[in-house]
């Protein structure tokens, strides 16, 4: 029977462990945080206002930057109290807490980006049944699918770890609360937790990105043979700019992390990988649809003007 210690808190190792940065880090994310809070809430707030984005293609946007805030929202204070603090400690029921609902908007952020694509694809491919298919009622459902099954993915996980047992070391060799960095600081079996992570998770984030990846090859299979015209491809497909650099920017670093295992010489790769998904991409959201998309900048020009 091993020898097992009951952990009350971890000590997070943070982005860098060279003090001289953490000042300069520190303004360096808290301003990333408020434009990311800033440009999506500014988002959010056009998609509620506005009569004329009152479509799904914007209401499926208005769920993307909230969720944007709120993963932000779950990492970034943390971090930023860390870069001023130098005992980087987290409780276990704050580390599990954090775990969740880093799982939980992550996973329910992969899936809705699938039903944007397929948003995307019958707006293309079906225009004139568009506003029949994509009703209220539907969106509204599959928004609410979307996140029921981002929750309880989560709930597995976060259930899953806080019943394993911590021994020796409580230090994460991480920004934040992950599967991967606690599994390494257990004592005992946690392959069902390695299977967890590889099936369950792995699904969740293999199969919407190959199920968009499906939707836009039927979006151009569709124009192709129907239009055979490179100029009406090329435009039809310009509508799904945006959309798509955010598949990217999301799906690339996620999959990175959690195909390969959970060996020690990724585990700096991990932490500068994951910045990219937890901060990088929530802010940079906003600003590619708001750069990109004519409908959105003219509705954030008429709120300014009515300020």
């Amino acid at each position: 029977m091993l020898n097992t210690t009951s952990v009350t808190e971890f000590l997070l190792f943070g982005v860098t462990d060279i003090q001289e940065l953490q000042p300069f880090l520190f303004a360096v994310f808290l301003t990333i945080y408020f434009i990311s809070v800033t440009g999506n809430g500014a988002v959010l707030m056009i998609a509620i206002s506005d009569p004329r984005l009152h479509s799904p293609m914007y209401f499926f946007l208005g769920n993307l930057s909230y969720l944007d805030i709120c993963y932000s929202t779950v990492t970034l204070p943390k971090m930023l109290q860390n870069f001023l603090s130098t005992h980087k400690a987290i409780s276990f029921l704050g580390c599990i807490s954090q775990l969740h609902f880093f799982h939980f908007l992550g996973s329910t952020e992969a899936m809705l980006l699938v039903v944007m694509a397929f948003d995307r694809s019958v707006a293309i491919c079906k225009p004139l049944c568009y506003t029949v298919i994509m009703n209220p009622q539907l969106c509204t459902q599959m928004a609410i699918t979307v996140w029921i099954i981002g929750f309880f993915h989560a709930l597995l996980h976060s259930v899953m770890t806080s019943r394993l047992n911590f021994c020796g070391s409580n230090h994460i060799h991480h920004f934040l609360c992950d599967i991967k960095p606690l599994l390494k600081l257990a004592c005992g079996n946690t392959e069902l937790n390695q299977w967890l992570l590889s099936t369950v998770t792995g699904t969740i984030a293999m199969g919407p990105f190959f199920l968009t990846l499906l939707s836009y090859f039927y979006i151009i299979t569709y124009l192709f043979f129907k239009t055979r015209s490179c100029s009406m491809l090329c435009k039809a497909l310009s509508t799904c700019a945006s959309h798509f650099m955010v598949v990217i920017l999301f799906y690339a670093p996620v999959l990175f992390t959690y195909i390969h295992p959970a060996l020690e010489s990724f585990m700096d790769q991990d932490r500068i990988v994951a910045i990219t998904y937890t901060v990088v991409t929530p802010v940079l959201n906003p600003l590619i649809y708001t750069l990109r998309n004519k409908e959105v900048k003219g509705a954030l020009g008429r709120v300014i003007r009515r300020l």
